[in-house]
C-alpha cells in the first residue's frame, strides 16, 4: 500500500517534527514527468508505476549544478509555497558543499567562497515556513577519504548556524551502518554542530534494512546527547548486497512514516528519489538522472 502524506497518528510522540504533517509530493519531480511520458506514449503499465512513485512524499534536492547562486533562492520559494497551498511539508536536501564526493559520479559542488553564499540563500528562503533540511549527504562520511575533515567541519558548521534561525527542521548527513563505527560518526557529528540542530539521518541514497540503520543510528543517538535521527527508505526493501551505485535486485521500501514515540527516530523518509540513478554504473545515467529500467525493478521487487 502507498501512503501518500505523513500524519500524526496514535503513539507519535506530539514533539516529533512529522507528527500531523503531511508531507509534500512534488508535481513536477522526475518520477511525475516519466510518468506523464509514459502515458502520452501509450505506455500504461510504465505510466502506473512511476505515477505511483511520484505520489509517495520525496525529498526535493537542492545541487548549484541545477540551482545555482541567484536561482536557488526562487525555486526554493516555489516550492515551499506551492507545499503551503496543499498543506504540506516540504523535504529539501542541501547538497552543494565544496569537492562534494571527493570528484566522483557526484563530484563537483561549489567553491569555498560560493559555499556559504548559497546556503544563504537557501535559508533566507525557508524562513519561518514550516520545511525539513537533509545536510549534505556524505559529506562527513567522506571526509577523511577527501583529506579534508577539518575544512568540512567548518563548513558544516558555517551552514548549520546559517540555517537554523530559518526554523527549518535540520538533519546532518551520518552516511550509513556500512560506513564505519558508529563512535567514529558520532565523533564527527558533535564536532559539526549536531547539538544545534535536530539531529542527524541515515542510510541516504543506500540500501541498508531499516532494522540494521535503527541499531547503527541510536548507538550514534546515544554518543550526540540524545540526537534524534531519519532514516532513507527509499530502496531498501531488499537490503543491501555491498554495492553502492544502481545495484540489481532492489526493491522499494517502506513509505514515509513517522516513527513511534520512545524512540531517537523521528521517521522513515525516501531521502534519495527512487528511479533516479546513482551514476553511470550497471547501466544507469549520469546521477540523478531519471532511470526507467531501474524504477521498474525497485517496483517490482516491492511487488508494485
Amino acid at each position: 500500500m502507498v501512503v501518500l502524506s505523513v500524519l500524526g497518528q496514535g503513539g507519535v510522540a506530539p514533539d516529533n517534527p512529522f507528527a500531523g504533517k503531511p508531507l509534500f509530493s512534488d508535481p513536477g519531480s522526475k518520477a511525475a514527468t516519466a510518468a506523464n511520458a509514459a502515458r502520452v506514449s501509450g505506455d500504461e503499465a510504465d505510466a502506473d508505476t512511476f505515477g505511483k512513485i511520484a505520489a509517495v512524499p520525496t525529498a526535493v534536492w537542492l545541487v548549484p549544478e541545477k540551482h545555482p547562486i541567484g536561482k536557488v533562492g526562487p525555486y526554493v520559494s516555489d516550492i515551499v509555497s506551492q507545499a503551503e497551498n496543499m498543506g504540506q511539508m516540504p523535504v529539501f536536501v542541501v547538497y552543494g558543499i565544496p569537492n562534494r564526493d571527493c570528484g566522483n559520479f557526484s563530484g563537483g559542488g561549489l567553491t569555498p567562497e560560493e559555499y556559504p553564499e548559497w546556503v544563504s540563500e537557501i535559508a533566507s528562503s525557508l524562513a519561518g515556513k514550516s520545511s525539513v533540511v537533509i545536510l549534505e549527504p556524505d559529506a562527513l562520511a567522506l571526509a577523511h577519504e577527501c583529506a579534508n575533515v577539518d575544512e568540512r567541519l567548518g563548513e558544516i558548521n558555517a551552514s548549520v548556524d546559517t540555517l537554523v534561525p530559518s526554523g527549518a527542521t535540520i538533519y546532518i548527513d551520518a552516511g550509513h551502518s556500512n560506513w564505519g563505527p558508529a563512535a567514529d560518526m558520532a565523533d564527527l557529528l558533535n564536532r559539526a554542530g549536531v547539538a544545534k540542530v535536530r539531529g542527524f539521518s541515515t542510510n541516504v541514497s543506500n540500501y541498508n534494512t531499516t532494522d540494521r540503520e535503527i541499531e547503527y543510528a541510536s548507538t550514534i543517538s546515544g554518543l550526540t546527547g540524545g540526537a534524534h535521527f531519519v532514516i532513507d527508505t527509499g530502496r531498501n526493501g531488499n537490503g543491501s548486497n555491498g554495492e553502492w551505485c544502481n545495484p540489481s535486485g532492489r526493491a522499494l521500501g517502506t513509505t514515509p512514516t513517522p516513527a513511534q514515540s520512545g524512540s531517537a527516530q523521528d521517521a522513515d523518509l525516501w531521502i534519495k528519489p527512487p528511479g533516479e540513478s546513482d551514476g553511470t554504473c550497471n547501466g544507469g545515467p549520469a546521477a540523478g538522472e531519471w532511470w526507467d529500467k531501474g524504477a521498474r525493478e525497485l517496483a517490482t521487487g516491492a511487488g508494485w
